[in-house]
């Protein structure tokens, strides 16, 4: 079922659960992804970026999502735009059918991004469509966002966190639907050069200026270090790579209002590392079905791990009763 990120939202803020929003870029990796929710009984968020655009063709991508929809009726599903750039950019999402849109103007000072951020909600909601901001800083590179060094990010981090009344006075003058934070995470599979620690203070300062606003967790992959050997024995070269503690996302979810956790690149490495075994172990593989079905059941196997780390196991149904309950109409995005 598609629907919009509200009532996933109305249920985690106080339910001590997130909603996973897992990146897709092709057919493997979606359905590992949906195969996943309908086991588990969770809802999800399918994120398409801009580089995924180009590569795949949104026309592509839309089937594919179209077959998650109609294959599992059950689950439901939230088409995003992850890290939009321009109100452009936002407006051919909408008119693909996205239910969901981020807007990020964090590269740009306070005031340049309160005014894009105002404008993209202004497009969005005139279509029913919610929106999703950033404020503050996160450091790594992922795709076209190119965040600020492992090294000079650990050394200033605390200038480049949150700040909680900038986080309330934007919510109150863009109209903003949730709020990307920068609370120590990074982008990418090299955030790090030590083993980090979120800032959990600046969350729950944040929660108390903006009691009700769903927070949101970018940068948030664990870099599961089984992925980043494989990687590495079969001929890659992942030197120092790391990323943000399963335990402490957790405790971000189950103890303040995180409502959405972004994971892509730990989807990267589940392909990588089993297509890189099928190809060291089997040289004389050609068959893409045999490394590319490997691929497909690592990610199965890693997002499920993801879903009781951000505990919304079993929590498909009750937010599908909750948007029933709700009254509202059938969305005119259902594609």
């Amino acid at each position: 079922m598609l629907m919009t990120t509200k009532p996933m939202f109305d249920l985690a803020y106080e339910g001590q659960f997130a909603v996973g929003a897992f990146n897709v870029n092709n057919m493997e990796i979606t359905q590992g992804i949906i195969e996943s929710c309908a086991e588990m009984d969770s809802p999800v968020i399918l994120q398409i970026s801009k580089g995924a655009r180009s590569y795949a063709n949104i026309a592509f991508l839309k089937r594919i999502i179209d077959a998650c929809v109609d294959q599992y009726p059950s689950v439901p599903i939230a088409v995003h735009c992850d890290h939009g750039d321009t109100v452009q950019l936002i407006r051919e999402c909408i008119q693909d059918g996205y239910t969901s849109v981020m807007i990020d103007g964090s590269h740009h000072d306070y005031e340049e991004n309160v005014r894009l951020t105002t404008e993209a909600v202004e497009v969005a909601h005139a279509e029913s469509v919610v929106v999703e901001a950033e404020l503050g800083k996160l450091g790594g590179i992922e795709e076209d966002v190119v965040g600020l060094s492992a090294e000079e990010y650990e050394k200033n981090l605390e200038q480049f966190l949150t700040d909680p009344e900038q986080a309330k006075d934007f919510a109150q003058r863009t109209g903003i639907d949730s709020l990307a934070v920068a609370i120590g995470t990074s982008h990418g599979a090299y955030k790090f050069t030590k083993e980090p620690t979120l800032a959990f203070d600046r969350i729950e300062q944040i929660m108390k200026t903006c009691p009700g606003l769903p927070l949101v967790m970018h940068g948030s992959s664990s870099v599961p270090q089984e992925y980043v050997e494989l990687v590495n024995k079969h001929g890659g070269r992942l030197s120092n790579a790391m990323g943000v503690p399963e335990d402490q996302i957790a405790a971000a979810v189950r103890s303040y209002g995180v409502c959405k956790v972004n994971i892509d690149t730990d989807l990267r490495l589940a392909m990588t590392a089993k297509i890189r075994e099928v190809f060291a172990t089997k040289p004389e593989e050609f068959d893409p079905r045999k490394y590319l079905g490997p691929a497909r059941d690592e990610i199965r196997s890693m997002v499920k791990r993801k879903l009781e780390m951000l505990n919304s196991v079993g929590k498909a149904k009750p937010v599908v009763d909750h948007w029933r309950s709700s009254g509202a109409p059938l969305p005119r995005y259902y594609w």
